[in-house]
């Protein structure tokens, strides 16, 4: 690998209690809060959350923590932002219940190796051909014709998300069933769709923090275009038909879906490991394993800055010139 994963409505508005907080040993792939004061001490970064008179301190676990995700009512320092970048943490700001991604952070001195790797496969249009069609046969495995075209494989994709949605309707009684995103009429959704799009938030904010830890674009996208977050949406889109669906049908009668699907999505991912497995799908996707990936590993832990030549291409940087 070039480099490893660093440590890692209205919400109803109800101040959130230290219990909700998972213990610092647990390694948490992300943390969402809202409506809180989250700042830096002496000993670390604090969440500060005011219950009636009282402010309770709580620490969070930015040694540990992949993602973090500010929902409503959250305000952050200056200091905290730096020890949470300086700890490799993707801080991601969302809108009701964690739902909307407005913006998200982008951790300093990341090497460049897969973010080229990336942008080159992105302008050819071969090269982007041949990415995507990775990307759909992930999700397939070795069910799809392999001379299938991106169009066919499209159709295929969309019938199989079809299938699978009818198939875990039935299976845990729920009928009948229609997708929807409404953020702006959050509250009038089916516990399902309330859960999914939970999950789903969640679930690109862990891939964003993964994509931005091997310095790629989140904006390149293969098979999603047009949006900031195209390539997030094109790796999270590997993991879903495992992750977010069969959860969020499994809280179709729960009062909390969106809630409860956050908590037990971040448990779930404790035997899932998903932060390593996106890192190691993005760099296979864009390039097969040449066998150089220990090289990369090596090299990421040096942070070298590289001049480019239109003769030679990479040449060393830090170097002196002058004299040719």
């Amino acid at each position: 690998m070039s480099t490893t994963p660093h440590r890692n409505a209205r919400q109803r508005l109800a101040a959130p209690t230290a219990a909700m907080l998972p213990r610092i040993g647990d390694s948490l792939s992300f943390l969402y809060i809202d409506v809180a004061r989250i700042v830096q001490d002496d000993t670390g970064v604090k969440a500060l959350f005011q219950l009636g008179d009282d402010t309770r301190r709580v620490a969070l676990p930015t040694a540990a923590l992949g993602c973090l995700l500010l929902g409503p009512g959250v305000s952050i320092t200056t200091r905290a932002l730096s020890t949470l970048a300086r700890h490799g943490t993707t801080v991601v700001c969302t809108g009701t219940a964690g739902v909307r991604c407005y913006t998200a952070t982008v951790p300093d001195s990341l090497p460049t190796r897969w973010l080229e790797t990336q942008a080159r496969a992105w302008a050819d249009d071969t090269q982007r051909t041949a990415v995507a069609r990775r990307m759909y046969l992930h999700r397939f495995g070795d069910t799809a014709p392999s001379d299938a075209t991106i169009a066919q494989l499209r159709g295929l994709e969309g019938q199989r998300m079809k299938v699978l949605y009818r198939m875990l309707a039935e299976r845990n009684g729920v009928r009948p069933f229609k997708r929807s995103y409404a953020p702006d009429d959050w509250d009038a959704q089916d516990p399902v769709n309330r859960a999914l799009s939970a999950a789903n938030t969640c679930l690109y904010g862990i891939t964003h923090a993964a994509i931005n830890a091997i310095g790629c674009a989140p904006g390149l996208g293969f098979v999603h275009t047009g949006t900031s977050n195209s390539f997030v949406y094109d790796i999270a889109d590997l993991y879903k038909a495992q992750l977010t669906l069969p959860l969020a049908f499994t809280l179709h009668d729960s009062t909390d879906p969106d809630g409860q699907a956050r908590r037990s999505f971040r448990d779930g991912l404790r035997l899932f490991k998903l932060l390593p497995r996106i890192v190691a799908d993005i760099q296979t996707l864009l390039e097969p394993d040449d066998g150089t990936r220990q090289e990369d590993a090596q090299d990421a832990t040096e942070e070298l800055v590289d001049l480019w030549d239109p003769d030679f291409g990479r040449i060393a940087g830090g170097t002196n010139y002058g004299h040719h």
